[in-house]
């Protein structure tokens, strides 16, 4: 199913309305052939419109979008212009630090990932969603309250600081993690996806994501209680979504870590699976400093 294609969102919503839309396109792709800016923003510019029409007059868009510092910070810059004529309102712009990063000696590191946070009328969000699991360990910000100066941390609601728009308690996915879906190599992490739905949803209420890759707002949505509907254009990825929820039921894992979700045919085909394993090597003795997030 197209994003883009207004007959293949109609479908999938079956006339109902989502709440929350999470969204992580392809950065530079259009149906995984690299296309000028300008093709790929009206692209953009069509599933935007398909998720304005997905929403009801109340409702939140998360984007996931990249910004290419050897190429202008595209494709970001003109999204961003774009989605001022989209008829969504901008809230907030996210950034989440990696724990990798990539770059070279002559430039800063690139560690950083960008979300995009949009709203349709005046949607649910609940700040509680926010919390980190950092405790505040910096006192200051006085204040007289009531005839009596206080600090910070005795005016606050938690002793724990609050996640803002920027992100640094967020592990990215990695082999060594049991979320892993080999082969996804833009994964979000399912803590990215829960804070969001908690945020900006409540359980039963429908999340859409449109570029579904791995799988992780589909399960992020059943770990929630929340109802997913979710689509991708690539059948490769459709399988791995699918695949990786029913991993899930089956077994409660949440991705495969080092494994593979196709295991079964990898095993079968030696030709395939000696190619995967020098692949594997390959990249396991790659410099951390440089490997892509």
């Amino acid at each position: 199913m197209d994003a883009a294609e207004h007959a293949d969102t109609a479908v999938l919503m079956g006339g109902e309305k989502a709440t929350l839309a999470i969204h992580d396109p392809p950065y530079n792709l259009v149906a995984f052939e690299e296309r000028k800016l300008a093709e790929y923003i009206s692209w953009c510019e069509k599933w935007v419109t398909n998720t304005h029409q997905a929403l009801p007059a109340d409702g939140s868009l998360y984007v996931w979008l990249g910004a290419d510092q050897n190429d202008g910070f595209q494709p970001l810059p003109d999204f961003m212009l774009m989605m001022r004529r989209s008829g969504f309102r901008p809230r907030s712009f996210i950034t989440m630090r990696n724990q990798r990063g990539y770059g070279t000696p002559r430039n800063w590191m690139a560690v950083r990932q960008e979300l995009l946070y949009y709203v349709k009328g005046s949607p649910t969000f609940d700040v509680e969603a926010e919390y980190t699991e950092i405790p505040k360990i910096l006192r200051g910000y006085y204040k007289t309250v009531s005839g009596t100066v206080t600090e910070n941390l005795e005016r606050s609601r938690s002793e724990n600081i609050r996640a803002g728009n920027v992100w640094v308690d967020i592990q990215q996915v990695f082999y060594r993690l049991e979320e892993n879906v080999n082969g996804c190599y833009a994964q979000k992490p399912l803590k990215s996806c829960e804070r969001v739905m908690r945020a900006s949803s409540r359980p039963n209420e429908i999340i859409i994501d449109w570029f579904s890759h791995s799988g992780s707002t589909l399960l992020a949505a059943e770990l929630l209680g929340r109802r997913c509907f979710t689509m991708e254009i690539d059948p490769i990825y459709c399988e791995i979504t699918i695949r990786r929820l029913e991993h899930f039921r089956a077994t409660g894992k949440r991705g495969w870590q080092n494994g593979n979700p196709f295991e079964r045919e990898i095993a079968e085909d030696r030709e395939l699976s000696e190619l995967l394993e020098a692949n594997e090597n390959q990249e396991s003795s790659q410099p951390e400093l440089f490997a892509r997030a």
